[in-house]
C-alpha cells in the first residue's frame, strides 16, 4: 500500500539525506507518540509511512554509502514496533536519533 500518494520518487530523491531522515523522523516520532498514548492503529499507520519513506531512501543511489545506517534504523523500527524488541530500543532512542536530523536540517536551511 502506498501511504504518501502524492510523493513522487524523483521528488524524494532531490532531497538531501538529512532532509529525508528528518521527514522520516516526523513519522517515526509520531508513531512513538501514538504508541505511548495507547493508539495502536495510528501508531501503526505512522510506522508504515516512516517505513515507506525509508524504503525510498534506501533506493536513492546517492545514499548508497549510508545504506547500512538507513537499513539498520529500518530494522530497529520494525523490531521495536512489530517484533520482540531484541535490540532493546526505547522511545527515547528513536526520538533522539531522529531529532538530530531535524535540527541539522533546520540549521542547514537557515543559511
Amino acid at each position: 500500500m502506498k501511504y504518501h500518494k502524492n510523493l513522487k520518487e524523483q521528488d524524494w530523491f532531490k532531497l538531501t539525506l538529512v532532509t529525508q531522515m528528518a521527514n522520516i523522523g516526523s513519522e517515526a516520532i509520531r508513531a512513538v507518540n501514538w504508541k505511548t498514548k495507547g493508539n495502536d492503529e495510528y501508531s501503526e499507520l505512522a510506522l508504515f509511512r516512516a517505513l515507506e519513506l525509508l524504503n525510498l531512501t534506501k533506493s536513492d543511489v546517492k545514499n548508497k554509502k549510508r545504506l547500512k545506517e538507513v537499513t539498520r534504523i529500518y530494522e530497529l523500527l520494525v523490531d521495536f514496533f512489530k517484533g520482540e524488541n531484541i535490540y532493546k530500543t526505547t522511545p527515547t532512542f528513536i526520538i533522539n536519533y531522529f531529532t538530530q536530523f531535524t535540527y541539522l536540517n533546520a540549521v542547514k536551511n537557515e543559511k
